[in-house]
């Protein structure tokens, strides 16, 4: 009979602990959700005025793998960005709305770089690196690398079908939210939602009033 009682005492034991454990994931699940949902509020509400295209994913989704090259030659994938937030532009010499982003997405990559966000304009040319360098030369940009694909792969993995095409990826390498066609980036709007998905506190007061 006490072999029988400390069975049931063990049974019971474990059925509680397996409660606590259940109970426990339970919250951390939820606690997990409305996180997400937190963040993803304020940029949805920073989505104004010239950002009012931006259209803001309802999930972050982990990017697909690319690789484009520099002006040297030399492959460049998306995890050589670990870490900081990415402002990844499609675009083309031959695009007269793309040409008139370059200036605003260079003012972007001057004032945010030090914050942590990489301006990376990736350029379908087919005739390579060679004739972008010469463009930014003509307009005066000075603060964007020369990026290069000039087999579009990398437009296609990411379902772009349009010039000029923008996504925003967070620092865990997740695309936050994407923009089709032109749009005004040296806005005040523009520079609000980057603020944000970068963390500075201002661009949160905003989104709050």
């Amino acid at each position: 009979m006490a072999i029988f009682r400390r069975t049931r005492i063990r049974q019971s034991f474990l059925a509680d602990a397996t409660r606590v454990l259940v109970l426990a994931l339970g919250l951390s699940a939820g606690a997990g959700l409305a996180t997400g949902t937190s963040q993803a509020e304020p940029l949805a509400a920073l989505a104004t005025g010239a950002m009012a295209n931006f259209i803001v994913s309802e999930a972050p989704e982990p990017v697909p793998e690319i690789r484009f090259f520099d002006e040297k030659g030399t492959k460049i994938t998306l995890g050589d960005f670990k870490g900081r937030v990415v402002l990844l532009n499609f675009w083309a010499t031959w695009c007269a709305p793309c040409r008139r982003e370059m200036p605003d997405l260079a003012e972007l990559q001057r004032e945010f770089g030090p914050d942590g966000l990489d301006v990376v304009a990736v350029s379908g040319d087919r005739q390579g690196p060679a004739v972008v360098q010469p463009f930014y030369d003509e307009i005066g940009v000075k603060d964007l690398v020369v990026y290069n694909d000039r087999t579009m792969k990398a437009q296609r993995a990411f379902r772009v079908y349009g010039l000029p095409t923008t996504m925003l990826i967070d620092r865990e390498g997740r695309e936050i939210g994407r923009l089709l066609g032109p749009a005004e980036w040296a806005s005040a709007d523009a520079k609000a939602l980057l603020a944000n998905a970068l963390g500075k506190t201002e661009a949160k007061k905003k989104a709050a009033n």
